[in-house]
This record gives structure tokens, C-alpha cells and sequence, in this order.
């Protein structure tokens, strides 16, 4: 919760009213009851999940290197706390996937195009990438198409629901001109929408896979299911990367 997209959903649903938080935390939160572990130490996180509806988990390892810290907080770290909601009778597990599972797809045509800028050189009727693909940008990527089948595991197996939401660029700065490529822009506003969306869907909603991004103009991730399973529509776009 101390995190950037942590602390913009505390906020976010604080400011709606209706929601008891609890924060899992390797150092203090103030204002808000919380755990403080590690998730990859199961026994450590286990009290975080006692009595709870729904786990958020946004925590993770950034970047390919070191790998001991990536295996820990992604691959063992995730498994943690797919366990601990198991054992808790946790009904669902919201699990901050990544654009990199797919983001490797940005070296080949027509989506090398996109990245560099070079708009003009798109094909017509070019198809968008969509929640069934995966081609992972480095051992970060993959470790999150990890996560994303651990979840699916624990869906099948336990009956846990799982909603694998792959977040897009968001940046401290909330500005698309901040994103390479914009294409891949989420707003603040846009990400804590998306995630509220998935605490509160449908019971009976067991396994997605989904997008998050803005309504960027050439946003080559495909949002059809984000729209279709948790009604998301982006409110913000891209437009100021283009002067606009």
C-alpha cells in the first residue's frame, strides 16, 4: 500500500466510502491497520489475509536483476499469497499483472511501428493484441505470465477467483507524455477504476485476463474484455503525447 498504485487505490476507495483496509507491507503504513512481512515468507503474511474479502496484490519485483530478488518476490512471493488466501478462505485474489507478458510483441511488425512512433508505416486492419496472447519482455515479463498461471492453479483447483488485470505505463507523473510508447498510458484515474472493478465483480466471475490502459490513440492492447467482464471504460486518452 505504500506503493504508487497502492496509495492511489487507498485513496481511491476511501474517498467511496464502503471498504475496511488492511495493508500487507514490509514497513509501516500509517492511518490504516496493517501487516507488516514479507510475502515470501508464508508464515509471516498469513495473519493479512484472516477475514478478508478480497486480496489486492500489487506487490512485486521490478526489472530482470538481481534474480534472487526477482524469484523471491515474484515467483516464491506470489505463490505466498495465493496459499495464504487458500488458508484463509480468502474469496478472491486481484493480481497486478503487467504489459510485460506481452510486451516483447513491441520487436515485430506492425507493433514495432507503434512503438517508435512511425504511425504512417501501420498496416490497414493491423489486429491488436489480445488478453490470450503472451510473448513476456524479459525474465520480469515472464514471471509475471507466472503469476497469471499460479492464478489460474488455484482458480481450477480451489475454486479461489482470480483477476489478472495487466496494468499498463503508470507513471508518478500522471501524463502520457511520460509513456514510451503513449500507446501503453494508464492514468491514475484509469488504474484505480480498473482495480475497483475487479474487487466488487461478480461472485461467479472465477478466472479473467484482462488489459489496462487509457483510450490511447494507438493503444494496441486490445480492452474488449476488460469492457466485456468488468465494464471498464477508460475516461482518459493519450492525446496530450500528440500535442493535443
Amino acid at each position: 500500500m505504500s506503493g504508487l498504485i497502492g496509495g492511489l487505490l487507498r485513496a481511491h476507495l476511501e474517498e467511496r466510502g464502503g471498504y475496511e483496509l488492511t495493508a500487507l507491507n514490509r514497513r509501516p503504513v500509517k492511518g490504516v491497520r496493517y501487516v507488516q512481512a514479507d510475502i515470501a515468507d508464508l508464515d509471516a503474511i498469513a495473519a493479512a489475509f484472516q477475514e478478508q474479502d478480497v486480496v489486492v496484490h500489487l506487490a512485486a519485483h521490478l526489472g530482470d536483476e538481481p534474480l534472487d530478488s526477482l524469484v523471491a518476490a515474484n515467483i516464491v512471493g506470489v505463490r505466498n499469497v495465493y496459499e495464504a488466501a487458500r488458508l484463509a478462505n480468502v474469496p478472491r485474489v486481484v493480481f497486478a499483472s503487467s504489459g510485460a507478458t506481452i510486451k516483447a510483441w513491441e520487436d515485430f511488425p506492425p507493433y514495432d511501428a507503434i512503438r517508435d512512433g512511425r504511425h504512417d508505416d501501420l498496416p490497414q486492419g493491423w489486429q491488436m493484441v489480445t488478453h490470450e496472447m503472451i510473448r513476456p519482455r524479459g525474465l520480469y515479463g515472464a514471471s509475471k505470465v507466472w503469476g497469471e498461471a499460479v492464478g489460474r492453479h488455484y482458480s481450477d483447483a480451489f475454486g479461489l477467483s482470480v483477476i489478472c488485470i495487466r496494468i499498463g505505463s503508470v507513471g508518478s507523473v500522471d501524463d502520457p507524455r511520460h509513456a514510451r510508447p503513449s500507446a501503453t498510458y494508464l492514468s491514475h484515474r484509469d488504474v484505480v477504476d480498473i482495480l475497483r472493478r475487479a474487487i466488487d465483480a461478480p461472485a461467479d466471475l472465477k478466472y479473467e485476463v484482462v488489459f489496462a490502459t487509457s483510450n490511447n490513440r494507438y493503444g494496441y492492447r486490445d480492452l474488449g474484455r476488460s469492457r466485456e467482464v468488468l465494464g471498464f471504460v477508460p475516461q482518459d486518452t493519450d492525446d496530450a503525447a500528440f500535442g493535443e
